[in-house]
């Protein structure tokens, strides 16, 4: 009778109860309809009225389920009332082939349909791993909460955080204070980060460093794909690379190529060769440890005593024998250059800086101004000693001007001029070749003695408080001094004769304003002929 008895108490148990509303801890409504536990099996069926009246006590290969899911354990406290039980040792869940959460302790809330599971805690989504001591999992949602820490693994990653979820059905794990994500290729620390174990994006919510390498990232917005090892980056994001820094509107990195892209307000700092980039647009190559910059480029060299300002429509900052005791960089610039700095201004079509020899050479219509001093020809060579102006080659169809007053202009031309600076003042001029001049002599009065006209093949002009000191030319030079008032029309200026200054860069804020030429007033390149070598031919005659 007894065995009757219970055998009709255990059938109660498996039967489910029909259309009763649930609720979650908050009241709301989760389902119209409940299912019923069912006790699958155990070795031993206690019940102790005087320890615990409302449980029945099952002791060894306990199994219950609950729709698709199953339950095991060595033992357990079922409360038939309650809809519920609580399991100890060797706790496993499982559902279907793909799904298993295993744990030391259990206790499961039939009426909420909340597991909570406690230590050695393992969920096991294929092949995503979550561990942590403890966790509740909701299974009307699908969804494991931990905390005091937890690590998930993939294929690609290991993450851990303190707080944190994983959402079974969207793949989606939410991370949430002192996040680590780990990769053989990065390391990543944020505040906040959500990750996809389907699709391996991690998406940056909170305030986030990123290591790679030699390189680091800091943003609070984006997402970053793990498996391809690439991200896009929001919101002023930063990338560090030793001692450079680049910061924009919006990052494309890819960790795995090796190169960045980088959009809106660029801004490139080099704290080693103290010099900046900014733009709208940037390229940078980790690889070759190069960059460019187009979209209102702007290069500023502030190692100099002066900060030394280019504008271009594209720049280039390009590092050669990266891996060799031979390293250089070349910086150029192309399309439209306008440079400025308080003791040096110029334009020019193209330029390119060259840190084997420190020399800036400007190519097509460059044009140089030093003061109230003029320098054009077809090629400006610039060399720099210790970030100043050391001295300055200029090349073919050579002119030299000097602003005296609105009428009087000192000039030479030549087809080489070589001027040496000291503290960046002009203090030596070298004028070779077909060389022809103009200069108006002063007086101790500072009043012009009048106008002297000079041909000769070599002149070298020496400077003092940015005037002509004095002018030593060869013996075989030929001249003429005119007095002021009996200077001749047409000998007042040389036939290349031409002022810029309305093309000249005012300020900073001016090199982004291009003002060309008037027509007809670019150099024309002048192609020289090579000598003819001589032939077997004509030694024979």
């Amino acid at each position: 009778m007894q065995r009757f008895i219970l055998y009709i108490i255990l059938l109660s148990i498996s039967l489910p109860l029909l259309s009763q509303e649930v609720t979650d801890e908050q009241g709301g409504q989760l389902s119209a309809r409940r299912s019923y536990l069912h006790l699958l099996h155990t070795d031993i069926t206690r019940f102790d009225e005087a320890v615990n009246p409302d449980a029945w006590i099952l002791v060894g290969n306990v199994r219950f389920r609950r729709d698709s899911m199953y339950m095991y354990c060595d033992s357990a406290h079922y409360y038939q009332k309650q809809n519920s039980f609580q399991a100890f040792g060797n706790v496993k869940m499982e559902q279907g082939d793909t799904l298993f959460l295993y744990g030391d302790y259990l206790d499961f809330d039939g009426v909420t349909n909340l597991a909570r599971v406690r230590n050695n805690v393992k969920l096991i989504d294929k092949t995503t791993v979550l561990v942590t001591d403890s966790l509740n999992f909701d299974r009307n949602r699908n969804v494991g909460y931990f905390f005091e820490y937890g690590d998930l693994y993939d294929e690609t990653s290991c993450l851990r955080s303190y707080y944190g979820d994983y959402n079974v059905d969207t793949k989606l794990a939410v991370f949430i204070d002192d996040v680590t994500l780990e990769n053989p290729k990065f390391l990543l620390l944020s505040d906040t980060l959500h990750y996809n174990t389907n699709t391996k994006v991690a998406t940056i919510v909170g305030p986030t460093n990123l290591y790679s390498g030699q390189s680091e990232v800091y943003s609070e917005n984006g997402r970053f794909n793990t498996a391809q090892k690439y991200g896009i980056l929001l919101d002023r994001s930063v990338l560090y690379n030793g001692k450079r820094t680049l910061t924009a509107d919006s990052i494309y990195y890819d960790t795995n190529k090796g190169y960045s892209e980088l959009f809106g307000d660029i801004v490139y700092s080099d704290t080693i060769k103290r010099n900046l980039l900014t733009g709208g647009y940037a390229f940078m190559d980790e690889v070759r440890d190069s960059a460019y910059v187009t979209g209102r480029a702007l290069a500023v060299d502030y190692s100099r005593r002066d900060s030394f300002f280019v504008h271009s429509d594209t720049i280039w900052n390009i590092t050669y024998n990266a891996d060799t005791d031979s390293l250089y960089r070349l910086v150029k610039a192309y399309n439209r250059v306008r440079a400025w700095a308080p003791d040096m201004q110029a334009v020019c079509d193209s330029l390119v800086f060259d840190s084997r020899d420190t020399c800036m050479t400007m190519y097509k219509d460059p044009i140089l101004w030093n003061g109230d001093v003029q320098l054009l020809g077809e090629v400006v060579k610039v060399y720099m000693k210790d970030s100043s102006i050391d001295w300055v080659n200029i090349l073919n169809q050579t002119l030299y001007v000097e602003k005296l007053d609105s009428t009087c202009y000192n000039q030479i031309k030549g087809q080489e001029m070589k001027f040496y600076f000291s503290d960046g003042e002009l203090n030596e001029m070298q004028v070779l070749g077909s060389v022809e001049q103009i200069f108006y002599p002063i007086d101790n009065g500072n009043g012009f003695l009048g106008m002297n006209t000079m041909t000769a093949g070599k002149t070298i002009v020496y400077m003092k408080d940015r005037k002509v000191d004095k002018v030593v030319v060869p013996k075989e030079s030929k001249g003429v001094f005119y007095p002021m008032s009996q200077r001749p029309e047409d000998k007042r200026f040389l036939e290349n004769f031409a002022w810029f200054d309305y093309v000249r860069p005012l300020s900073m804020e001016d090199i982004f304003n291009w003002r060309g030429k008037g027509s007809n007033k670019e150099l024309k390149v002048i192609k020289k002929d090579k000598v003819p070598l001589p032939t077997l031919d004509r030694l024979k005659k």
